[in-house]
């Protein structure tokens, strides 16, 4: 067994302790009082409006005792410091890492375990859970994850669902990704049982970005891709509901059960495309206990087009199509998901173009890996796909709309994308399009200003600061 301070490097505290000690410009303390009401998501966004995404901590939510952070998922050049590669390289290092499953580690201590609250004493409303949006049906949980088993084959797996605050023990559910944890719950339905869950609250970046992988083995375990990422087993202990397994670093966990055959409305809830989600699979979480730290540590994401929000969605696709791509397109340099499409809808692919036509290859892999996938633009390796001015400057020059561009309608789109159609309530249907923003044969030379990325304005003009 592994003592209680060997999770700490797994644990949401050993990552801000490491952003603290590595990046401290990147660690925000907010020690005035922060109404739970809308405050705390409009510094948020108003951060990212400013080009920053620091790590958020307040100290003070009006109403409650307990701390909260944010934004723990909102930076590139951080969640690459969690896999000790540069930013660029992030995509790829995930990908590669997610594949190296590695078994899991249990432990007989966990953190969450110094205080125990059960029975009448519950009460959720006591967790600093904050309303981010006007069409908020009701304070969400944001950053829960929920741990559940396959009752056929006994496989957990754990994942992000919304958690709208409904009563003292009582949560709304939307298991709208209709994956696993939907699958769980349908099986054990089907016995007339109800679906015992975990909700785990405060963890790593790491777990956060291992949580979101998708594509992989069913007998895999969501832990052994978590503990690919960390490159040693991921260490978890044993709960009070069904002997699940949960990270043994975590600040809270929940204990209860998704019922069998009971819903009730949940929603709407601020989406990551910017609008209300009235949809919902409205299943009901009781909670029968609840363990946390002594000093616990309430985890929100900001949800919405945060970057909190969004980032790990990006990459994870990123990681996705580059992955498909490489099979057979090896002069495919790089993808890119922008935040500002919502982390989901365009993917910009940046290739080493050796004969016509194999930007439309990478356009049509792209759109059979990913289903949110709608607009897929192809640029020669010259230009920057994190930089949309470059993008943006590719698709002005190099593309001839009658023979540059294709579309696909009645494609499979995204439940959640607000230009999807829903004929007669069979799949939601987009048209996707294609770019083809590479250079052409017989193009003119473009101008170039020979070392101007290396110049310091600094020598010339004393103080300037630049971007």
């Amino acid at each position: 067994m592994t003592a209680l301070a060997n999770i700490d490097n797994q644990s949401l505290r050993g990552f801000l302790r490491m952003v603290e000690s590595d990046h401290p410009e990147e660690f925000l303390r907010v020690q005035q009082e922060i109404h739970p009401k809308f405050e705390s998501t409009a510094m948020l966004f108003e951060l990212d409006k400013a080009g920053r995404s620091p790590v958020v901590m307040f100290e003070k939510f009006k109403g409650h005792t307990m701390p909260v952070v944010t934004n723990i998922a909102g930076n590139r050049k951080l969640l690459a410091a969690c896999l000790g590669v540069k930013p660029a390289e992030l995509p790829t290092a995930f990908r590669e890492r997610c594949q190296k499953y590695i078994p899991c580690e249990i432990v007989s201590n966990a953190a969450w375990d110094e205080v125990v609250i059960e029975g009448d004493d519950i009460d959720l409303w006591k967790l600093p859970v904050p309303l981010q949006f006007t069409v908020d049906a009701a304070p969400y949980i944001t950053a829960g994850q929920l741990t559940a088993r396959d009752p056929v084959t006994g496989v957990d797996t754990t994942g992000f669902h919304r958690l709208m605050l409904k009563d003292k023990n009582r949560l709304g559910v939307s298991l709208h990704s209709r994956r696993r944890l939907y699958e769980f719950h349908r099986r054990a339905e089907e016995k007339g049982q109800s679906l015992p869950v975990a909700i785990t609250i405060g963890v790593h970046p790491l777990h956060y970005m291992g949580s979101m992988v998708y594509a992989y083995p069913q007998n895999v375990r969501k832990f052994e891709i978590i503990g690919g990422l960390f490159g040693e087993p991921y260490r978890l202990a044993r709960c009070g509901v069904a002997d699940l397994e949960v990270p043994a670093g975590a600040e809270i966990v929940i204990e209860g059960e998704i019922l069998a055959g009971v819903h009730e409305p949940e929603g709407p809830f601020g989406e990551f495309t910017g609008y209300a989600s009235y949809r919902s699979t409205q299943n009901i979480f009781v909670a029968k206990r609840i363990r946390m730290r002594r000093d616990a540590i309430y985890h929100s994401v900001v949800s919405g087009m945060s970057q909190d929000h969004i980032l790990v969605s990006c990459i994870t696709r990123e990681g996705e199509i580059l992955n498909a791509l490489k099979r057979n397109l090896p002069n495919v340099r790089a993808v890119h998901v922008p935040h500002t499409t919502c982390g989901a809808f365009m993917a910009i692919v940046s290739m080493r173009k050796i004969a016509e036509g194999e930007p439309q290859m990478a356009m049509m892999a792209t759109f059979g890996t990913e289903l949110y996938t709608k607009q897929v633009i192809v640029v020669d390796e010259d230009v920057d796909i994190y930089s949309m001015n470059d993008v943006m400057w590719a698709i002005a020059t190099r593309v001839r709309a009658d023979t540059d561009t294709f579309m696909v309608p009645y494609a499979k789109g995204s439940p959640l994308d607000p230009a999807s159609y829903d004929p007669a309530g069979g799949s939601n249907l987009v048209t996707k399009m294609g770019i083809d923003a590479t250079r052409k044969a017989n193009y003119p030379d473009e101008i170039a200003v020979p070392g101007y990325q290396s110049i310091n304005m600094a020598d010339f003009i004393p103080g300037y600061r630049g971007s």
